[in-house]
């Protein structure tokens, strides 16, 4: 791939390559946008079979960062990182030290997090050597394991989403359809237990089910039935790509809404859902709330004052809809409008003042 052009293509900022011999640390930090603030998003660590994969997938990962934090309406950009390893054998104090010295080294235009392969205990070893880290351990001031309140923003966007589809956000007596019951799943299924919802579940862990089934009363079905269950809302809370040629025929649900990542598996099928008339929250706008929450962290932590913001994940589905309303347009595109449009808004703004000082200081 031809890195500068992809990067100019995009408008990426940064792109930072790390290496330790000691360690054997390496690593790529990617700053995507910083119009809104420093860049914060997890690194990942991952046994990527070429350093080419990895680089497209820090690319990729960063730029969803970028429009994840401004949908969400935070004052921060967008970045990622990723470390070439195997999570289960290749980690060592020695190793995330060092990653720690390069975050230090970017002097706070890039924040990182926990993401898939790293651990509350790999950012303890990582802000040995910087504070530019958030989600460590609650004794250092973090907001703790972010599960619940991802769970709660998943809540409120789907309150929102029903809204939209049946004119009421109420969903006591609603039948939702839970594929995934993990850690963020079975807060939401609780949320929703607790309103009086009908809970259909279904996870490749047979205990994540039970669990589900004996607290909240959840029918289970297979892992395959579930797309095809009669109810309101779907809610795909496990793997990407779970919206797609084979699964949208089987739905009979009049709302997708759930905490997964990248839930389209191509652009084509948030056309198509559209063209149904079904009402998709789109996934990087509703599952905000782990990124607000562990945002609070830069101001000193405050739960009461996150939990208020993951609540705005419900206006913030009804404007993605209002944007799609207005142009036309299906809500996956709309979600990327409406985080385009703020970004946008304030690097004209900013540009202005520039323009302003400078004018005065050459008068």
């Amino acid at each position: 791939m031809n890195i500068f052009e992809y990067m100019q293509n995009y408008d990426y900022e940064q792109l930072v390559f790390c290496q330790d011999e000691n360690s054997g640390l390496k690593a790529i930090i990617c700053i995507h946008d910083t119009t809104l603030g420093p860049a914060l998003g997890g690194t990942r660590m991952w046994p990527y079979k070429t350093e080419e994969e990895a680089i497209v997938d820090v690319l990729r990962l960063a730029r969803g960062m970028t429009y994840k934090n401004a949908g969400a309406g935070l004052n921060i950009g967008g970045g990622k990182a990723v470390i070439i390893g195997d999570p289960r054998k290749d980690k060592s104090e020695e190793l995330f030290r060092a990653f720690g010295r390069y975050i230090q080294g970017l002097n706070g235009r890039y924040i990182t997090a926990e993401d898939v392969g790293t651990t509350v205990a790999d950012m303890d070893m990582i802000h040995l050597e910087t504070d530019y880290v958030t989600g460590v351990s609650p004794a250092f001031g973090s907001s703790g394991n972010p599960s619940p309140v991802t769970a709660y923003g998943v809540y409120r966007g789907m309150k929102a989403a029903a809204k939209l589809a049946y004119g009421s956000d109420d969903l006591s007596g609603r039948v939702v359809a839970v594929q995934g019951v993990g850690n963020v799943a079975y807060n939401l299924c609780r949320h929703l237990h607790e309103e009086g919802a009908h809970l259909i579940v279904t996870d490749i862990n047979e205990e994540n089910v039970n669990r589900a089934v004996n607290d909240f009363g959840a029918k289970a079905v297979s892992v395959d039935e579930i797309f095809g269950v009669e109810c309101d809302i779907f809610s795909p809370c496990a793997l990407g790509a779970i919206i797609n040629d084979d699964t949208i025929p089987l739905l009979k649900a009049k709302v997708i809404a759930g905490a997964a990542n990248n839930q389209l598996k191509e652009e084509r099928h948030g056309d198509k859902i559209h063209e149904m008339g079904l009402i998709y929250a789109p996934d990087y706008i509703i599952n905000a709330g782990g990124v607000i929450n562990v945002a609070d962290e830069l101001q000193g932590y405050n739960r009461e004052r996150a939990l208020k913001k993951v609540e705005t994940i419900y206006d913030n589905i009804l404007k993605v809809f209002e944007i799609a309303e207005r142009d036309g347009v299906p809500s996956y595109k709309a979600a990327d409008r409406m985080a385009e449009e703020r970004i946008a808004s304030v690097a004209r703004s900013r540009s202005t003042f520039l323009q302003n000082g400078k004018s005065v200081l050459n008068r």
